[in-house]
């Protein structure tokens, strides 16, 4: 029998408020993990469609030296060949494998998009937190915020790349700053919310310092949406990245991109629109895959759409 006699401090916060519950009720063994993926997978098909999708792309990056030739290799006798059996994605006008470029092209879009999620979120997170909870940084942070954010971030990472030279870890760098600003808002309406709470004012008022406040329980309460954000962040870089290269602002020419790849076909498309299509078709796949796992993660931990599902 449940004892529901016992009484719960509000101001433990919902972490203690879940172990709490856990020791009151014997719930038995957990499920097995393979049972519990079965399940999160039927209840969240599109985390699990996004999430494949991904991990398919990334293998296959990763694999291009076994997949494919190399992408620099020249053989004008060749050049501008249609798809076929022998040249899946055709080629181009110096007759290099479009095949091979674009699935080399895939590792810089997706380590760009990759990065700057990271950079950003962990930028942003830092700043937000500090933003959201101590008053005085709060005022000359957002409005450096609101500086940033007036700049549009294409015109900003060319402005940038232009005078720091074309390289991926200044792309990774010129889109990772416009991208920061958007980061540290969303975390800092967060925390603004959570400061308010009952056992975060609990833990002020018994003298816990301020970092032990911020890390054990602010930061858990902003992972949710950072998270979701995150994949927003990741899918943005990866439509700047081409933007930036179809551009000439980008990676170097020498490195193959999908960007900088449909820039070279521009010239071709009406004889060749294989050079345009093949690495368009798969930066739109990409980015709809990221955006896929960011909608279906926020169904997943919001718990007011979770409760519905």
């Amino acid at each position: 029998m449940v004892d529901t006699t016992r009484s719960f401090d509000p101001s433990l916060g919902p972490t203690a408020a879940a172990a709490l519950a856990d020791d009151d009720l014997d719930l038995g063994p957990p499920p097995p993990l393979k049972q519990r993926v079965w399940q999160y997978a039927k209840r969240h098909p599109t985390v699990m469609i996004g999430f494949a999708i991904l991990v398919a792309m990334a293998l296959i990056s990763i694999a291009a030296p076994l997949l494919a030739s190399d992408p620099l290799e020249l053989n004008p006798i060749i050049r501008l060949k249609p798809p076929s059996a022998e040249f899946w994605f055709g080629t181009d006008f110096l007759g290099r494998e479009v095949y091979a470029r674009v699935i080399y092209g895939g590792r810089i879009s997706l380590t760009v998009g990759l990065a700057v999620a990271v950079i950003a979120t962990t930028v942003g997170l830092f700043i937000g937190l500090l933003a959201g909870y101590i008053r005085a940084v709060d005022a000359v942070v957002m409005r450096v915020m609101d500086g940033l954010m007036a700049i549009p971030g294409v015109l900003l990472a060319i402005a940038l790349i232009s005078l720091a030279g074309a390289s991926v870890i200044n792309v990774i760098i010129a889109i990772t700053i416009p991208e920061v600003p958007r980061v540290v808002r969303l975390v800092r309406a967060v925390v603004l919310t959570i400061r308010e709470q009952p056992y975060v004012e609990a833990a002020v008022s018994v003298g816990t310092k301020l970092p032990k406040i911020l890390w054990k329980h602010i930061l858990p309460n902003t992972m949710a949406p950072l998270i979701v954000q995150a994949t927003y962040v990741c899918a943005s870089a990866i439509v700047i990245e081409s933007i930036l290269s179809f551009l000439g602002a980008g990676t170097p020419p020498e490195v193959p991109s999908w960007g900088n790849i449909m820039a070279e076909g521009r010239d071709y498309f009406q004889i060749a629109p294989w050079m345009i299509f093949f690495p368009g078709l798969l930066l739109a796949i990409t980015v709809l895959a990221v955006n896929i796992l960011g909608d279906g993660l926020r169904d997943s931990l919001d718990p007011r759409i979770a409760r519905r599902m």
